[in-house]
């Protein structure tokens, strides 16, 4: 899928950003180069130039004036494409890992279901590794890259996305998927390559502390999630799991 097909899907990248000055502009100029779309950068409560340094790379900002955390500001951005008539919103992180030139083939997978993620279950630490084998075994969600910030959101997702049953969920993996679930979208998967991060580290997986604090917090949603239907989800190979 070309750069004029994603203008006419009315497609949104949405890049939620907390203190990414040193990657913010680079990967804004790499989404508008690649896709040829619309960028929106959300600055979640950002202390140094990455508002700055979005706008001066072509991206229309917005500067939240308060902390959300990752998924807030990425609602945030869907509340925006939503409000100003997008039909996608493409999802990337700010540090640098996701290659916005990925972004045509989940889109080609877009066409048969509601999300499709961008997988790289290579990339895993030790601590995701046990963090994801928990929550698939207390979730039974087949998604094998549970935290992949890398997604396509169709206009089903947008729509679900924005409203207020999706504002108090912490963290944009679990609480997500578990949403869609509920309400019946459906959800693919394309292998993916990711880099590095090219500064910083993860603001979940960067202590066992932290990991520990994901793993209570994020148990008790899905604890409290019990007994909703269970979705499939689409591999790009073909066929459903």
């Amino acid at each position: 899928m070309g750069k004029d097909a994603m203008i006419e899907h009315r497609l949104l990248v949405v890049i939620p950003a907390y203190n990414e000055a040193r990657t913010i502009a680079s990967v804004v100029r790499a989404a508008r180069s690649a896709l040829g779309c619309a960028v929106l950068v959300v600055s979640d409560g950002s202390r140094d130039a990455t508002v700055a340094s979005a706008r001066v790379a072509g991206a229309m900002v917005i500067d939240l004036p308060m902390q959300l955390g990752a998924w807030g500001a990425t609602q945030a951005g869907i509340r925006y494409a939503q409000r100003h008539g997008y039909e996608r919103v493409v999802t990337l992180d700010a540090d640098g890992q996701h290659d916005p030139a990925t972004v045509p083939a989940l889109m080609r997978q877009a066409e048969r279901a509601d999300v499709v993620i961008g997988m790289c279950p290579g990339r895993l630490s030790a601590a995701k590794r046990l963090a994801w084998a928990w929550f698939r075994l207390l979730t039974g969600l087949s998604v094998q890259d549970l935290t992949s910030g890398l997604r396509v959101y169709g206009p089903r997702a947008v729509r679900l996305l924005a409203r207020s049953e999706a504002t108090l969920l912490d963290y944009q993996d679990v609480g997500v998927l578990m949403l869609l679930r509920r309400f019946g979208l459906s959800v693919a998967e394309v292998p993916v390559s990711m880099r590095e991060r090219c500064d910083g580290h993860s603001r979940v997986f960067s202590s066992w502390l932290l990991v520990a604090s994901y793993l209570l917090h994020t148990t008790v949603l899905c604890i409290a999630r019990f007994g909703e239907p269970r979705g499939a989800v689409i591999r790009a190979e073909g066929g459903s799991t």
